[in-house]
């Protein structure tokens, strides 16, 4: 593989790194490099409207709900379309799945189908638009399971383990784009003067000396006995965590973000303040997995507090679970003060 330090110093643009990593996979056809592409020119766009949202006049509520029961963003809406509409006619894609829709996105019957699937959450955070916090979206990419003819919920329904590539955009005070196909999780940055992204952040990895964790504290009268004591653990002084302190943003692409790069860990569990979510607030297939393949390809660990976010076998196409992301150690002693606090009772 390409020596990564060899990028540093130079103007790298997104298309140049990913064509390099092609050259090493002697039976690539360029398929998966060119959705790579798509999602960077989605990027590309919505980043042009979440920078000036106030000013084209895309701010607010769009007056609807989506499948979620969530009022769904003028933004939102839009993000959605535009990935829909640069990924339903490349033949590339057997079938998509998106957040904001109920069903599988079928390809349009005059398009011709691939053999790659993409799910999406178009607009991460979008709570947070009209008060100008980052946002981002969150997309991931498996290889279809049928054979051949239109895609199906079969080929959506998989588990993270299986996935050839994921990766998310943040909208913030810059606008970047990380993904990993497996081998290294790699950050883009995009340089508006020339409407390009170029290299800023090769082979991302967790930091050893972790710097934050990150929670909604609000929700902890809700929280089970072994989140609670989890939480009072990372609170309190340790070796492997000494200086910890909290940092959350409510957009889960932002806080992630922050975390890979500093070293931390990301926690959503499961409460019992909405009785309608018991599983959890985040999607499986949109957020957890695809965020989930990240952390372990950059040295880190997902979980839904039990075991591997990754070896989930999905049932539902918006099926929640419990998060836990992050540096491994500190996620590995959530999964263990959850099994000590919160075991059943023996014949229960």
């Amino acid at each position: 593989m390409t020596d990564l330090k060899e990028h540093l110093g130079k103007l790298v643009t997104i298309e140049r790194f990913i064509l390099d990593q092609q050259t090493h996979y002697p039976d690539a056809t360029g398929t998966l490099t060119n959705i790579l592409y798509d999602m960077a020119l989605a990027a590309k766009i919505i980043a042009s409207k979440t920078t000036q949202a106030g000013l084209a006049g895309i701010l607010g509520s769009a007056g609807e709900e989506n499948v979620q029961g969530e009022e769904v963003q003028k933004l939102d809406a839009f993000a959605q379309r535009t990935i829909y509409r640069l990924n339903d006619h490349t033949g590339r894609l057997a079938v998509m799945a998106s957040e904001e829709v109920e069903d599988v996105i079928p390809i349009p019957d005059r398009f011709q189908v691939g053999k790659y699937v993409l799910v999406f959450d178009p607009l991460d955070g979008s709570s947070n638009i009209d008060f100008n916090v980052g946002v981002g979206t969150i997309f991931a990419i498996y290889r279809r399971k049928t054979g051949d003819g239109p895609g199906t919920l079969e080929d959506v329904l998989q588990p993270g383990r299986d996935l050839v590539a994921a990766g998310y955009i943040v909208y913030g005070s810059s606008t970047m784009m990380v993904y990993s196909t497996g081998h290294g999780v790699h950050g883009f940055t995009l340089d508006p003067a020339i409407g390009e992204f170029l290299l800023s952040h090769p082979d991302i990895s967790y930091p050893a000396k972790p710097k934050y964790y990150s929670v909604n504290q609000g929700y902890e009268p809700y929280w089970t006995p072994g989140i609670q004591a989890y939480t009072k653990w990372l609170q309190s002084d340790t070796p492997e965590k000494k200086g910890l302190s909290l940092r959350y943003i409510g957009s889960l692409v932002a806080d992630f973000h922050r975390n890979l790069l500093a070293g931390g860990v990301f926690y959503y569990p499961a409460d019992r303040k909405d009785p309608k979510k018991p599983g959890g607030k985040l999607r499986l297939l949109y957020e957890a997995a695809p965020l989930g393949f990240l952390a372990k390809h950059a040295g880190g660990y997902a979980s839904d507090g039990t075991g591997a976010i990754l070896d989930i076998e999905p049932t539902r196409l918006h099926q929640r679970v419990p998060l836990f992301v992050g540096n491994r150690v500190l996620v590995e002693k959530a999964e263990s003060l959850i099994r000590e606090h919160d075991q059943p009772p023996v014949g229960a």
